[in-house]
């Protein structure tokens, strides 16, 4: 997925054109503003190891002479500091390292591997604060989110730590006489993972952690418009790797764009690909890995909905709704972007939800009293725009927000759309900005419809006193849904639930529950300890 605004410079590889590529770079950034690496209030940046420019090419050292990639603040649009991505022959040369290094790791044993990534989670808790506020500077999400994410990688390793302990197959009875029959599990060996920009450090974390406990080495390519967090995150990981004197290249960075990811996805080397991003981009590397019948594991998008009925609890639904159509700024693949309204309570949550939209504090994101911050591009702010457009075109009335606001940065009103028809098509297509339709409709079996009826299949949400209701909601006929909730947001799900979704959304599991089995492939193995042959059926071959 690349809602990129990004600004490249090409690195010329051949001598006599580097005075020519200096002088470019100088020119530009005469150009434009000092990066904010340098100035006072951003001076933590250097915690982290960051500096004017980066290398974004780890495999046990760092490199990179490809792209020269700056990244931008989305709360001002103000350069942050630029990262030198991969290059093919780098990224052919990190795939090369990260399957010799998987030869070291596949050796150690799960309980073992479990120790260096609890030390990755205590390296990651000593600067939780410090990577917290840069994901909230690169991304674009409040602090304490930021924070919340880097949380979650840490919570993923403290779960794979119990799981080095746990990993294991049946042992079943066996037809015949003096036979053992069991299963043995195995790392895949590489697993290659790609992320988003809206979760720049907790969905490398989910598979991180886990690959590793499992035996595999990770190769991860993250968002071009979040390079910083992908390196700082790297370095934290690389450092408790060289104090173990283990070879850097289980955790392998190569930063990139469209080019890498195309790679990684094509790659026969790469034995798990995961990918993380918009549905349509997640069709193509399907295709790409199917075509060499490759593993992947697809996270893509969600078009969820929170329905509610007559006996809910109102006190409940109204910060419910709230909090999963605008946090992150609409930016979550689990925001809700249809809210079902009972037509008996449709205008008084209506009235209420706007009031709360009204009284939401919008501002910088490192700002601690901020609950809404920008959007992360500008290319978002026009497609929030277009949106709203289309929507006006088809029916709707915009009761709340609908503009984008006077002042630096990508921020835009929160918006709230009624009198759309279930079908229509910008009620179906998923945008990734703060706008909530809210529907009216009459019975459960209508609104169960309405939930199923959209391509993806990721979270889905029901407030009701009913537990008929509720039991009906997780059953055969209703929500068809990877999450399904009940007086609860759609967003905000838990590191020990398996988490994914149905549909477009992929059909991928991370993190907890028996996620991990995606991560290793199994062998049924049948050992004879007697002197005789019995075969399986009774059959007689004589």
């Amino acid at each position: 997925m690349q809602r990129c605004f990004t600004l490249t410079l090409a690195r010329h590889s051949r001598l006599l054109l580097r005075n020519k590529f200096a002088s470019v770079r100088c020119h530009q950034s005469a150009a434009m503003s000092s990066l904010l690496i340098n100035q006072p209030q951003y001076s933590w940046l250097k915690e982290l190891g960051l500096s004017e420019d980066n290398l974004g090419v780890y495999n046990g050292s760092w490199g990179g002479s490809g792209e020269v990639v700056t990244s931008y603040c989305p709360a001002n649009n103000e350069p942050i500091a630029r990262v030198t991505q991969a290059t093919m022959a780098e990224y052919e040369a990190t795939v090369q390292k990260a399957r010799e290094a998987w030869k070291v790791w596949a050796d150690i044993p799960a309980p073992k591997r479990g120790e260096i990534v609890r030390q990755i989670g205590d390296a990651l808790r000593k600067k939780i604060t410090t990577l917290g506020s840069l994901v909230s500077l690169e991304m674009g999400k409040i602090f304490v989110e930021g924070v919340g994410e880097v949380q979650e990688y840490v919570d993923v390793c403290d779960y794979a730590v119990g799981l080095s302990r746990m990993i294991g197959g049946p042992i079943l009875p066996s037809e015949r006489p003096g036979h053992a029959l069991l299963e043995q599990w195995n790392p895949v060996g590489l697993v290659g993972i790609i992320t988003a920009f809206n979760f720049p450090v907790a969905v490398y974390g989910w598979n991180n952690a886990i690959a590793m406990t499992c035996g595999n080495v990770c190769l991860w390519k993250g968002a071009p418009t979040t390079p910083l967090t992908s390196v700082a995150v790297t370095k934290i990981v690389a450092e408790v790797l060289e104090q173990n004197n283990l070879p850097g290249a289980i955790c392998s960075l190569t930063c990139g764009g469209a080019d890498i990811g195309t790679a990684m996805a094509k790659d026969e080397r790469v034995d798990l690909l995961s990918f993380t991003g918009s549905t349509h981009v997640g069709k193509l590397v399907a295709m790409m890995v199917q075509e060499r019948f490759g593993r992947k594991l697809l996270e893509l998008g969600g078009n969820n909905a929170i329905i509610v009925f007559e006996d809910a609890d109102l006190n409940l639904v109204v910060p419910s709704a709230v909090f999963a159509s605008v946090g992150t700024a609409g930016q979550r693949c689990t925001t809700t972007r249809r809210l079902m309204l009972h037509e008996s309570i449709h205008d008084t949550v209506v009235e209420r939800i706007s009031k709360a939209y009204k009284q939401v504090r919008i501002g910088d994101p490192w700002d601690p009293k901020t609950l809404y911050g920008p959007l992360h591009t500008k290319q978002a702010v026009e497609q929030y725009l277009a949106a709203i457009e289309q929507a006006k075109q088809q029916g709707g009335t915009v009761v709340c927000g609908g503009k984008v606001m006077d002042r630096p940065g990508n921020y835009v009103e929160p918006t709230i759309i009624t009198g759309l028809p279930h079908d229509s098509p910008i009620v179906h297509t998923e945008t990734f900005v703060p706008i909530l339709y809210v529907l009216k409709f009459k019975t459960e079996e209508e609104a169960f419809a309405w939930n199923n009826e959209v391509k993806q299949g990721l979270s889905s949400s029901i407030f009701t006193k009913d537990m008929g209701r509720v039991f009906r909601w997780m059953g055969p006929k209703g929500s068809d849904c990877g999450i399904v909730n009940v007086n609860i947001p759609t967003s905000g799900a838990e590191i020990g639930g398996a988490f994914g979704g149905e549909k477009h959304t992929g059909g991928g599991r991370e993190s907890g529950s028996d996620s991990w089995k995606q991560y290793m492939r199994r062998s049924t193995c049948t050992i004879n300890y007697s002197k005789d042959l019995p075969l399986a059926q009774g059959i007689k071959f004589e």
